[in-house]
């Protein structure tokens, strides 16, 4: 491992950087394919929307990056694993909303609501929450992903505390495997046509 790709905390003053690379990374995601199908706009939206995620992670959760900030982990902590409204207020979400448009904000809203539901039944005690991990476009393939899950991942085993996330690319569920997530809920958003894998790590 290089100097330049071990893992390290996302500090503050490199938000925006965080939130570009976490747009790229998810510019082809079918979630946002799907609630924002023109390009350019779901650029525009993914930047507003990355921004929020990141400096919600920093203020609330943990976030790690590289020093050349080829990738960023987010992660929610055990107790607070569910964002909560104040708190996104409070970091200025109130524009989201008009960013999506109506059909957008509904079509979220509906997905939100699944996956929430399906996060407190398959992991209702104390656990870490990967809210979100992007690696830039051009980096990807690396081993990058991997390595900035590692912190985390080590801290849980330690504190004997499961893992969750979920994803809606199923490109990504054999990546999750290599690193002792599992398939514990695979099903389709009702009323839409978005395929959403729940997965959980026990500790190691």
């Amino acid at each position: 491992m290089t100097q330049t790709s071990i893992p390290i905390p996302l500090v503050a003053h490199q938000h925006k950087q965080a939130s570009e690379v976490m747009g790229e990374a998810f510019h082809n995601d079918p979630l946002w394919q799907y609630l924002v199908p023109d390009e350019a706009r779901r650029a525009r939206v993914l930047s507003l929307s990355m921004s929020i995620l990141v400096r919600y992670g920093l203020l609330y959760g943990k976030i790690y990056t590289t020093a050349t900030l080829d990738g960023v982990a987010c992660w929610l902590p055990p107790g607070e694993t569910t964002p909560s409204f104040s708190r996104l207020v409070r970091i200025g979400v109130r524009s989201a909303p008009i960013q999506l448009g109506w059909t957008g904000l509904s079509h979220y809203m509906a997905v939100e609501n699944h996956c929430g539901n399906i996060h407190k039944s398959i992991a209702p005690g104390r656990h870490w929450y990967l809210w979100g991990i992007g690696v830039k476009p051009s980096r990807q393939g690396l081993g990058i992903g991997g390595m900035l899950m590692q912190p985390l991942l080590a801290r849980a085993d330690a504190y004997r505390l499961p893992c969750y996330l979920e994803t809606m690319n199923e490109k990504n569920v054999p990546f999750y495997e290599k690193y002792s997530f599992r398939v514990v809920s695979d099903g389709i958003v009702p009323r839409h046509k978005l395929r959403v894998w729940a997965m959980l790590r026990e500790p190691g």
